[in-house]
């Protein structure tokens, strides 16, 4: 853990709370905030004079996010969050009456709305129901349907911390020819994402958990073998190919993910994101992935004894950076008790979950063991 422990002076969260609360909302670095207090600088003293520098950056925080998932640079486009990349893929395939669209149950409802949307269409959505907190192939295969189209589900989920395969998920995406979305915004920032290994049409992230990066800004992944498929619901000026001729009109679409940024873009989110993926990358993701685990085995170490019901999936391929269990005590005067220590979880459905990230230490789990009541 010594190896990732340089970083922690870099998030002044730490000076004040035990933050474990990362899967919400993250608690930005100083770099992000200094590279947001640079952009803003930037608007004030020389606005649309400094535009090629703005453009420039685009790109490579561009570049960057498609090095994190394993992608090309042409296969991201910046969207507000999560939910809006989901709506985008949603409404721009081409329905059919009587499609149907597979995703598990429960499921953070930003993976449910955009899909449940489509009903008007006729378009029928399916629900996988866990077992166990879990989801896996055979549970996909007895919900599969002559007429699935796509099949979309977190990488992580929301509330207890499962794990999903998505390489065999893709694998059997393929085989049945249907195709494969994730929300990996539960994921993306604390385990490896390779799209391509993992067989992956569509993803969307938000930058504000994982990322920790800010609200507001998000990533969405369109794989170029499918792009063809997607007509964009919103367009606007930038989304044509010839978007810096404003007295031509020639309604000729971006061939990739491009076309789905049709305005002005938040390049101060763009910017935050650019420098947290920085951080990210410079610290790196296998490195981060086995940091977390390590915290989380300590806290599960020194949970024994207690009276709780552990509610995360503990298999090795099953894991994630959230940890939830249910308490014998009450759980809201649990959290309402950490949170007078100045110690962040969540309390979600009756459990409480934890979400460190690199920055986290053993000595923040020791301070939650000894908050227990």
């Amino acid at each position: 853990m010594k190896k990732l422990s340089k970083y922690r002076s870099e998030f002044p969260i730490t000076e004040k709370y035990t933050y474990l609360n990362n899967a919400a909302i993250s608690a930005p670095s100083t770099r992000v905030v200094k590279a947001v207090e640079a952009i803003y600088g930037e608007f004030s003293r020389c606005g649309i004079d400094c535009g090629s520098a703005w453009i420039e950056r685009i790109t490579e925080v561009r570049e960057l996010f498609a090095r994190l998932i394993h992608a090309d640079p042409d296969e991201i486009a910046f969207t507000g969050n999560t939910s809006e990349g989901l709506s985008a893929i949603a409404a721009g395939l081409k329905w059919k009456k009587g499609d149907v669209v597979l995703i598990p149950e429960p499921e953070f409802p930003a993976n449910v709305y955009p899909w449940m949307n489509l009903e008007r269409h006729g378009v029928k959505v399916t629900f996988i129901q866990r077992r166990d907190g879990r989801l896996d192939i055979e549970d996909l295969n007895k919900a599969l349907q002559p007429k699935t189209r796509l099949i979309s589900l977190s990488s992580v989920d929301f509330a207890g911390g499962f794990r999903s395969d998505l390489k065999a998920m893709g694998s059997f995406c393929k085989e049945k020819g249907i195709l494969f979305c994730v929300d990996a915004v539960q994921s993306l920032g604390v385990i490896p994402m390779d799209v391509k290994k993992y067989g992956i049409h569509f993803l969307s992230a938000g930058g504000h958990k994982w990322l920790i990066s800010s609200m507001g800004c998000a990533g969405l992944f369109i794989s170029k073998d499918v792009a063809d498929l997607l007509h964009p619901e919103i367009v606007g000026w930038k989304s044509v190919v010839d978007d810096n001729n404003f007295f031509r009109i020639d309604f000729d679409l971006k061939p990739n993910a491009l076309r789905f940024e049709p305005g002005t873009m938040n390049v101060a989110g763009i910017y935050a994101l650019g420098a947290a993926i920085d951080l990210l990358l410079e610290a790196g993701i296998d490195k981060i992935y086995r940091h977390v685990m390590d915290i989380i085995d300590y806290l599960v170490e020194g949970l024994k004894g207690k009276d709780i019901i552990i509610k995360t999936p503990m298999g090795q391929k099953e894991r994630s950076g959230i940890f939830s269990f249910v308490p014998a005590s009450d759980p809201e005067a649990l959290i309402k008790s950490f949170q007078e220590k100045k110690i962040i979880a969540s309390l979600r459905n009756g459990m409480i979950r934890i979400s460190p990230h690199f920055y986290n230490n053993i000595e923040d789990i020791d301070l939650l063991l000894k908050a227990f009541h």
